[in-house]
């Protein structure tokens, strides 16, 4: 019976928690096919678990609270893919309730998962159900209807568990993508191995080994003292104070809320005549000149909490201090040497390698943005799956940072394309991202498993013509794919296609569909650039 869990524990837990989700990864790729068969969300969630693995490998610590923070900062960094960057929220709302714990009980436990999912569920813009979300809601559900029956740790998961797995049963009669295949959802079954890694910790006191053979070291136990230097800080003063109140009814919402944008860790408890304050910020007179107008100040204390942690910020910031900063800078997303090489024609400053199913993270977003010297950054994500990680950065940087949610590459040209030198930053911001949404793009690539199209079940390796989320065309021949995606996308207002093709296309077979485009849509320009892309034999964009 486990009524408690302290710092080695919970490290423990985790370690064993991600090992099982790592193992498991090709099965999550497998049943990967909500919006479309893309295969990555195994990989996603692999990587964002293995960032955190790798800060709490060879350390210890003396709380569960610096267990979380690590895991939630670590895997924040190196969320790959909307799963990766969903599964850093659930940990970055845990890691706010326990903060403050040394140890955790039961009732701690439930609440760090119900304030996970909270966090999560803000974290998206349009949350799906039938995914990882409700999967992980439903869990934390059941752990907290457990709760007023016992208070035991091991029962308490057991709960979560069987909650969770009665939400995956269910997600296929939720998405009809899911029925369709015959599979339950990818994101979901994540959350699930997750929780059977940790209790198979809890239960037998041995830690899942990576099949793989890289096993992670077992902590020690160590003073809190000496983890103080292993805190990611991107604010360096921890500023604390009590505000004696001139007025007693006065509040201090206003007060949290000017201070909020100055830092993070912010803790402000209004009591009936003192109000106490915490915050982590760079700017701590800031702070406190907004404090003085509430009252006097007693219990000052700022500690400057930073340090190198980061060895790219560093280096970006010897850069920055040799060069004033130019006014903007672009940081795009894209895979193929045509592709790179079109974006820097185009202006842009980093090309970060990445794509579908080899999303970069928000550490190598954040790493790329560190090295462009401008105030002001677009970030072109041109992935559905890269927009969540890449607007993560914000919270990471000093920097002004705009993410145009582009979803292709196409988008993101057509946004660079839509930049003024004159225009301010917000201005520009939404003038690109109106520019990208008047594109329409097609993408012709092979499917990773079985699939519904139409009447016909189609097996694995067929070629397919994705627009949006849809399965619109299918066949043998990537080139006529091709040709029948075009059918569904140019209409009679169509002016400008391009056509992209990648590194299994010839220069013989784009140019045979050049001549296709330009003879059957005449009234159309037709541009065709050789962007060397992997897996997408063709990427189409019609304007």
């Amino acid at each position: 019976m486990i009524y408690t869990i302290d710092a080695v524990g919970l490290t423990k837990a985790f370690l064993s928690a991600a090992n099982k989700l790592v193992n498991n990864k090709n099965i999550l790729n497998d049943l990967n096919v909500f919006p479309v068969p893309d295969g990555d969300t195994g990989s996603n969630m692999s990587m964002t678990v293995s960032a955190a693995t790798a800060e709490l490998a060879n350390r210890s610590f003396s709380s569960v609270g610096q267990v979380m923070d690590v895991v939630a900062s670590a895997s924040l960094r190196g969320a790959r893919g909307n799963s990766g960057v969903i599964l850093s929220q659930l940990f970055r709302g845990m890691s706010k309730r326990l903060k403050n714990c040394e140890i955790a009980d039961a009732n701690d436990i439930a609440e760090a998962f119900t304030e996970g999912v909270a966090t999560a569920y803000r974290a998206v813009m349009k949350p799906v159900e039938g995914t990882m979300l409700s999967v992980s809601r439903d869990g934390a559900t059941g752990g907290t209807a457990y709760m007023e029956k016992d208070n035991e740790i091991t029962a308490l998961l057991g709960a979560v568990i069987t909650a969770a797995q009665n939400s995956l049963d269910r997600t296929p009669e939720i998405l009809p993508a899911l029925k369709a295949a015959g599979v339950v959802d990818s994101g979901g079954q994540g959350i699930l191995y997750l929780l059977e890694g940790a209790m198979t910790y809890l239960e037998t006191g041995t830690l899942i080994e990576r099949k793989d053979g890289e096993v992670l070291p077992a902590p020690t136990q160590k003073s809190a003292g000496a983890q103080v230097a292993d805190a990611d800080i991107k604010f360096a003063y921890c500023t604390e104070f009590i505000i004696e109140k001139n007025n007693p009814k006065a509040s201090s919402k206003l007060f949290a809320a000017n201070i909020q944008k100055k830092g993070d860790s912010m803790v402000v408890v209004d009591d009936e005549t003192i109000i106490k304050v915490h915050i982590h910020t760079n700017n701590p007179g800031y702070v406190i000149e907004e404090a003085i107008k509430l009252g006097a100040l007693i219990n000052i204390k700022i500690d400057n909490m930073k340090y190198q942690h980061n060895n790219l910020v560093a280096e970006s910031d010897s850069v920055a201090n040799n060069e004033p900063a130019v006014p903007y800078g672009f940081a795009a997303v894209a895979a193929g040497e045509g592709m790179e090489e079109l974006f820097r024609d185009m202006g842009v400053n980093q090309v970060i390698l990445g794509g579908q199913t080899m999303n970069p993270s928000t550490e190598d977003i954040l790493e790329a943005v560190n090295k462009i010297n401008a105030e002001t950054i677009y970030i072109l994500p041109n992935n559905k799956n890269i927009i969540m990680a890449a607007e993560q950065v914000r919270d990471l940087t000093d920097k002004n940072i705009f993410v145009i949610p582009t979803r292709s590459i196409p988008e993101g040209i057509s946004a660079i394309l839509a930049f003024s030198e004159d225009a301010s930053g917000e201005d520009n911001a939404s003038a690109m991202t109106e520019a990208a949404g008047f594109v329409k793009t097609g993408n012709v690539t092979y499917a990773v498993r079985e699939f519904k199209f139409g009447d016909e079940t189609l097996p694995e390796g067929k070629i397919i013509g994705l627009t949006g989320k849809n399965i619109t065309a299918a066949g043998d021949e990537p080139a006529q794919v091709a040709k029948d995606l075009l059918a569904h996308m140019v209409t009679e207002e169509s002016a400008v296609i391009n056509v992209f093709y990648g590194e299994d296309v010839t220069d013989e077979e784009a140019d045979v569909l050049r001549t296709y485009c330009e003879k059957t849509y005449a009234d159309c320009d037709v541009l065709v650039h050789n962007g060397k892309q992997p897996l997408y034999y063709y990427i189409i964009s019609v304007e």
